[in-house]
């Protein structure tokens, strides 16, 4: 084969480019080379009849490197151009770009692990891509709510009650000033509670209100099910959707493709069985970022930072500003309380939404003090509520 897989300089209109840190049980050559033929044009080491000079030009994954400087190293960075020829990417979406990224070189026995970090698509790949239809630009248009975080609560329980209980909580989160409102990621269609009726008993009372509130309906589900409680929710009258991680991440592409008025909201939950650094294989939540931009994600759990789950700030930073550049709205929640606002915000900014659930209902007096609380906390328009919640949950400076 005279075609040179390794080379430093290509047409960055031809392919997108992967980086990854990779650890090798020989060398990183030999790893590059079996990610790189591996998942485009064949088996790593055999060649076979078939494999024309032009079918490698045109379709060979090209390595970033020359050969001897990853030949003497078995732990590093490694970077890989996709042609992008080999994807339809009107159609094939996400998922099939994920399966050539994080596909068969996971199963060969050098590669001792493989996290990717970085992708750089070129743009006239990303225009396939419809990004948000409303994101933080249109949260803030829709809810009136402008140089400060949005409010966002969370149904607690998370499963267990009726339309009409639910309703209730409704109205006292709306009383207390909420901006959006989600169901919690276990609720997706119980018998207690089916999908049809919330969303007829919510749209109705929402759409009486004299300021509009975004609520994402919980619609987790296998593909074939999924596009049709979208159109649902829509036909019911709802305004958004809620979707966890673990209904697919090109879901989201999907869902964003039918253009129908529904703010989409992507729920992390889980997503660090195949995020966390620890992992022999993974792909940094940065890049899962950067994805949920282009499919259109109009808000993401993106992380927290003081809460019971205490992220990195710099790492939660460097995803917010990821989303931010795809005018994507970060959520932050998992603990998240009055106490926190000003100390959250004085790190991120206030493009992000402030999401809530525990300490909303469980303030000493109720669900709508829980809410006025953070309420209070966004506005600087200190009362009881806020007193009271700070003296259960603390003041974090």
């Amino acid at each position: 084969m005279k075609f040179n897989v390794f080379q430093e300089n290509i047409d960055e209109n031809k392919y997108y480019i992967a980086s990854y840190q990779i650890k090798s049980k020989t060398n990183l050559k030999e790893a590059a080379w079996n990610l790189a033929i591996g998942q485009s044009v064949g088996n790593p080491n055999v060649r076979n009849e078939w494999e024309t000079e032009e079918l490698f030009i045109n379709h060979s994954c090209i390595i970033l490197h020359e050969e001897s400087e990853l030949e003497a190293l078995n732990e590093g960075v490694v970077k890989i151009a996709f042609p992008v020829i080999n994807n339809d990417w009107e159609t094939d979406g996400i998922s099939h770009m994920l399966c050539q990224l994080m596909g068969g070189h996971v199963d060969i026995d050098i590669v001792l692990s493989c996290r990717l970090f970085d992708i750089k698509l070129p743009k006239h790949v990303e225009k396939h891509f419809l990004g948000p239809k409303y994101g933080i630009s249109g949260f803030r248009e829709y809810t009136s709510q402008y140089n400060k975080p949005l409010f966002g609560s969370i149904v607690k329980p998370k499963i267990g009650i009726t339309p009409e209980v639910l309703l209730e909580m409704v109205k006292q989160m709306v009383d207390g000033g909420v901006d959006f409102i989600k169901e919690d990621e276990i609720m997706s269609n119980p018998s207690i509670a089916p999908l049809e009726k919330r969303v007829d008993i919510i749209a109705n009372y929402l759409s009486k209100q004299s300021r509009k509130v975004v609520f994402c309906h919980t619609i987790n589900c296998d593909p074939h099910i999924l596009v049709d409680r979208v159109k649902k929710v829509y036909e019911l009258g709802g305004n958004g959707v809620h979707i966890n991680v673990y209904s697919g991440l090109g879901s989201y592409n999907s869902i964003r493709k039918l253009d129908l008025p529904l703010f989409l909201h992507f729920q992390s939950s889980g997503a660090k069985v195949f995020t966390d650094v620890n992992h022999r294989f993974s792909i940094t939540w940065k890049v899962i970022c950067y994805l949920a931009t282009l499919m259109g994600v109009d808000t993401i759990q993106t992380g927290m930072i003081g809460g019971y789950s205490n992220d990195n700030p710099q790492e939660v930073m460097e995803c917010i500003n990821t989303l931010r550049n795809g005018n994507t709205l970060p959520a932050l929640s998992c603990g998240l309380h009055a106490g926190l606002i000003d100390h959250i915000t004085n790190i991120v900014g206030n493009d992000y939404l402030a999401n809530a659930g525990g300490s909303v209902h469980g303030h000493p007096n109720g669900t709508t003090s829980g809410a006025k609380a953070i309420r209070q906390a966004i506005d600087k328009e200190y009362g009881d509520e806020y007193h009271i919640a700070i003296k259960k949950w603390g003041l974090i400076s």
